[in-house]
């Protein structure tokens, strides 16, 4: 029977970020961490025009620089200069630009096949052992840990079992560990976009009174668009062809951008807020998706997991208990529910302010939105939770 201190349960963009948060200390310490994963990470990166991406805030590039990985994943990084968020056909509208910041960017926005390739590069095989391609299908308790059945038939014993496996957790579910979930009654429509002119580290966040819009930068002058719409109406979108798709994103997005020329595969996700009732329990940690699932359209989800990621980290170093100790886990937890609070409420009031066409509350957003241009404080406050800087100096 095979035993390891740390078995992180899911090898994505978070497990391994924990991953490599931890390999020094695994080295330094003797652990041995397992990255458990049910899709082999290709050998080489093969960039595509339809490759899905993920936008970075200017907090997770300093948590990515303190890991030692910005510098590779910056070659693919496109900056976020400006933020211009507006409400279709009305008066209220806001910029954010990095420069009033005194930051080189916004945020940035990088292609996940890149981060994720980046990321297993850098990644020690004497200290972090693949199991790939593996699932696990069962958890068993033990006393001092947690007894891991994967699906080849191998069992692994741990100390600490991190479920990173995304927000559609079967194992969160098998463990008896609920979650809250609110619908939006919305799906979000993914997919790369061309527009004639150059986007100039341009984002938009445009609302409409079908819903909320974001196109963002990406590197080759494309642009990601999350695309927000009831969803009856988000599938009658991913159904129409090419020209009629961008005829329709054109009227409701404008010509900021000039026309519209080329969209690739189109991708349809349902919306809900959904966070676990549980993160920790003693040996076992619920961190990523898992934990809790956002709203794209503010851009927080990913940057939210990775600094728990990182609280997660730091926490486990410090520790003089052994791992898996529950007054540490339950340490760390109270370390990031600030941060989880507001964020979370922070994107659902957004999501629901601007997904409601009532006319006080359409007004109401419109004097907030000019309201926030005009007033620094507002705009700063704005800006941080933008940065993901809300709650903490990294």
């Amino acid at each position: 029977m095979a035993r390891v201190q740390l078995a992180i349960i899911g090898g994505g963009l978070v497990g391994a970020s924990l991953a490599l948060a931890l390999q020094d200390t695994a080295r330094q310490r003797g652990w041995r961490i397992a990255l458990i994963e049910p899709f082999a990470p290709g050998s080489s990166y093969q960039p595509s025009y339809d490759a899905r991406s993920t936008a970075l805030s200017y907090g997770s590039r300093l948590i990515y620089e303190r890991l030692g990985l910005w510098q590779a994943i910056a070659q693919r990084a496109e900056a976020i200069l400006q933020i211009h968020v507006s409400d279709r056909g009305r008066f209220g509208a806001a910029r954010l630009q990095a420069i009033e910041e005194g930051v080189p960017a916004l945020g940035y926005v990088v292609e996940n096949a890149w981060i994720g390739h980046c990321l297993w590069q850098a990644l020690d095989a004497e200290v972090v052992q693949w199991y790939c391609p593996a699932e696990v299908t069962g958890l068993q308790r033990l006393d001092d840990g947690y007894r891991l059945s994967l699906s080849d038939e191998r069992q692994l014993d741990c100390d600490l079992a991190v479920l990173a496996d995304g927000g559609r957790s079967g194992l969160r579910e098998q463990l008896g560990i609920g979650v809250s979930q609110r619908p939006y009654g919305q799906s979000a429509l993914i997919a790369n976009v061309t527009p004639l002119e150059a986007h100039r580290g341009q984002a938009f966040e445009r609302f409409t009174d079908d819903g909320p819009m974001a196109l963002l930068p990406l590197t080759d002058n494309r642009c990601a668009l999350v695309w927000t719409r009831a969803a009856a109406d988000a599938e009658r979108l991913l159904r129409l062809n090419d020209a009629a798709f961008l005829a329709e994103l054109q009227q409701a997005f404008g010509y900021r951008l000039g026309a519209l020329r080329q969209v690739g595969a189109r991708h349809l996700y349902p919306l809900s807020l959904v966070e676990a009732q549980e993160q920790v329990r003693p040996h076992l940690v619920v961190l990523g998706n898992a934990a809790h699932s956002l709203h794209p359209i503010a851009g927080q989800g990913y940057n939210l997991s990775l600094r728990d990621t990182l609280a997660l980290a730091e926490v486990l170093q410090a520790a003089t208990a052994p791992l898996g100790d529950f007054a540490t886990l339950q340490g760390y937890l109270q370390r990031q529910q600030l941060d989880q609070q507001l964020t979370l409420g922070f994107s659902d009031r957004v999501t629901r302010l601007f997904s409601n066409a009532q006319p006080l509350l359409t007004a109401g957003r419109n004097l907030g939105l000019l309201g926030l241009d005009l007033l620094p404080p507002a705009k700063r406050w704005f800006a941080r939770q933008a940065m993901g800087l809300g709650t903490r100096n990294l």
